[in-house]
């Protein structure tokens, strides 16, 4: 076959299943009960011959009785389901209800012929005619299914050659809405039992598991889908690092809902999500933690609409607050978040009063109006400026977000009544060397130094932790964009590491970690191991489905490039300033107490630094304060040149 034949057959197969396969729903309905007519018909007429001996097209007991099975007939098949599985999904099920339809066609029919006594139609028909439609309506189902999908299938040329990782109910149901999807051929199903290897499901072989890759390399796979919902994380991140090394595409099935539901089609699937191969298992939330500072209570999230913040909004209308005020100082992050959370409500069945709060968390006087008007009992303080690069070209605004913006709601919670206010902080605070990181443990310091007052009544903690995958700026995002255009994938240097934590988890432990707070508590969150981001790139680029360009395969599809380390970036990431962590009651919370400084002192310090931000025109004096603050703090060598130089 030459290519322009090929190609001609191509374009008439896909016109065919266009016409018959994706015609509107109704069609294909009206299309199927109006064969199904005929078919009825058909039976009636193969019954009487079968019952009197006698060939007869016409005559008068077989339009009586066509009539009255027809009658019969599509009300029962509507009530039964008949017509919402057709052609693609046609199969043990669709012939099931099939049977379970003329079962029911028989009775009324047989009542009908008994009791009324037609002439010249034998009371057997009764049972002889439904038996005979039904063998001709599952002949018509399984003839249509392979005619028009595996038999048009065959003489596909650019099919997409897939395996299913997973044999039990949610691969079959994947690998039966498979059948429907003309650029795929199933080649086989792989499941870790290894008494199944060498059997076949649905006229499919199922592979053991241990010659996955023997498969892989004799039989030219394009693509992996993963059908084994129910596993644990900790084996579906085995399964996925043994195909990194591979040249297949890898999707999953996310989640049991849909398998529970019968549903399962090709749209469910998604692409492999890094978190799942650095998250790690979950550990149940406690629900008494989880509602000790929500629950009935009025809760206010500042940074409402980042990507912390918003989770926590999530998570906490999930706990059922009494209200939730959302602070932020973006219109579109707010107007997003307060979208969002009000479908979320809707999908839960549940009306929490909410109130969007745009305001900036550096100004005094919008701090006090707000904690005024809305008098909140627990506050989860996110709203900081995180992006490394851009605080350290930037740092007036910084500190005067990050810190003043602390200062004046810590100010207003004690002013108002707050019980909880909880400081979302991060790992960059510990011996920072950047000014972001810098000003976040100068925050710590503010709310330490404030819990030892005497006379203070509100309860003041924070929460410690690193990286959360997928948050606006970090690599996630960064390196999936890249791949998209084809690359390259930069990573700053090949030695740095990062603690990573999916944005659900951190959030569900930092309110649980507010509950257990007694005042003054750094919470430090157990980040698990740290990983290299240049193994991160190449993992989200095999999972891709591409190769990595380097000196050993220079026909690759991505380079990765290493640009150098950014202003203020360090190549590893702590969480501890000390090493005296204690336990709590949660296996995955530390508790540290770490240095502080008395609140005069501090005090001092920081009215000198926000007369420095309101007046001043360079930025030096002011991290020149904070590196009073943070005695730890080793500036950036272009910063720590400046402040030298004005100095001497």
């Amino acid at each position: 076959m030459n290519i322009l034949d090929d190609k001609r057959l191509q374009q008439f197969r896909t016109a065919i299943l266009a016409f018959i396969v994706e015609r509107p729903r109704k069609q294909r309905q009206l299309t199927a009960a109006g064969i199904d007519g005929v078919l009825c018909i058909a039976a009636v007429l193969i019954s009487f011959s079968l019952r009197l001996g006698v060939w007869d097209l016409i005559s008068q007991p077989i339009l009586a009785f066509a009539a009255i099975t027809l009658a019969l007939w599509y009300p029962i098949a509507w009530k039964a389901g008949v017509y919402r599985s057709l052609i693609r999904y046609s199969g043990a099920r669709t012939v099931a209800d099939l049977a379970a339809a003329c079962g029911l066609l028989a009775l009324p029919l047989m009542a009908i012929v008994v009791l009324f006594r037609i002439d010249e139609v034998p009371r057997t028909l009764s049972v002889l005619h439904p038996i005979i439609f039904f063998l001709l309506l599952a002949s018509s189902r399984i003839f249509a299914r392979f005619a028009l999908l595996d038999l048009l299938k065959v003489v596909a040329t650019n099919a997409r050659r897939v395996l299913v990782y997973g044999a039990g109910r949610a691969g079959q149901q994947l690998a039966l809405s498979l059948r429907h999807e003309p650029q795929v051929h199933l080649v086989g199903f792989i499941d870790d039992d290894p008494r199944l290897d060498g059997q076949r499901l649905d006229g499919v072989t199922v592979f053991a598991s241990f010659r996955l890759h023997q498969i892989l390399k004799d039989t030219s796979i394009d693509e992996v889908l993963l059908a084994i919902p129910s596993a644990t994380r900790a084996r579906r991140r085995e399964i996925i690092e043994g195909l990194q090394n591979e040249e297949v595409y890898v999707r999953s099935l996310p989640s049991l809902t849909n398998v529970i539901d019968g549903s399962i089609t090709v749209n469910d699937l998604h692409e492999i999500q890094i978190e799942e191969l650095l998250g790690r298992e979950t550990v149940a939330a406690n629900e008494l933690l989880m509602g000790k500072t929500i629950v009935g209570k009025t809760v206010m999230v500042s940074g409402a609409g980042g990507s912390i913040g918003s989770e926590l909004c999530r998570q906490i209308i999930r706990c059922r607050p009494a209200r939730l005020i959302l602070l932020e100082q973006s219109e579109f992050a707010l107007y997003t978040i307060e979208q969002e959370l009000g479908r979320l409500m809707r999908e839960l069945g549940i009306d929490i009063p909410m109130k969007p709060e745009l305001a900036n968390v550096s100004e005094r006087s919008s701090m006090l109006r707000v904690y005024r008007y809305h008098r909140p009992n627990t506050v989860f303080h996110a709203a900081a400026y995180k992006h490394v690069p851009l605080v350290e070209a930037n740092p007036l605004s910084g500190l005067r977000n990050n810190i003043m913006g602390t200062l004046h709601s810590v100010e207003a919670a004690e002013a108002t009544g707050v019980a909880n206010f909880i400081l979302i902080s991060t790992d960059k605070a510990v011996r920072p060397t950047n000014i972001m990181g810098a000003s976040k443990r100068v925050c710590e310091l503010i709310l330490q130094s404030r819990a030892e007052q005497s006379g203070v009544k509100t309860v003041f903690s924070m929460v410690r932790f690193g990286n959360v995958l997928g948050s606006s700026g970090s690599v996630v995002p960064r390196f999936k964009t890249q791949i998209v255009a084809g690359g390259p994938v930069t990573v700053t240097h090949s030695e740095i590491t990062r603690y990573f934590m999916t944005i659900p988890e951190a959030a569900q432990l930092v309110i649980q970690a507010s509950a257990m707070a007694k005042g003054g508590e750094v919470f430090v969150l157990d980040m698990g191991q740290p990983v290299r981001i240049v193994d991160l790139a190449r993992t989200m680029i095999r999972l891709s489905g591409l190769s990595i360009r380097d000196e050993s395969n220079p026909d690759g599809d991505i380079e990765i490039i290493e640009t150098g380390l950014r202003p203020g970036e360090k190549l590893y990431e702590e969480l501890l300033i000390g090493d005296n962590p204690q336990p709590t009651i949660h296996p995955r919370i530390m508790r540290a107490r770490e240095r502080m400084m008395p609140w005069k002192e501090l005090d001092r310090e920081l009215q000198t630094l926000d007369t420095e931000i309101q007046v001043s025109s360079d930025s030096a004096d002011a991290v020149r304060i904070l590196s009073r603050l943070v005695p730890e703090y080793v500036p950036d060598p272009i910063w720590a040149k400046r402040l030298t130089t004005q100095i001497s």
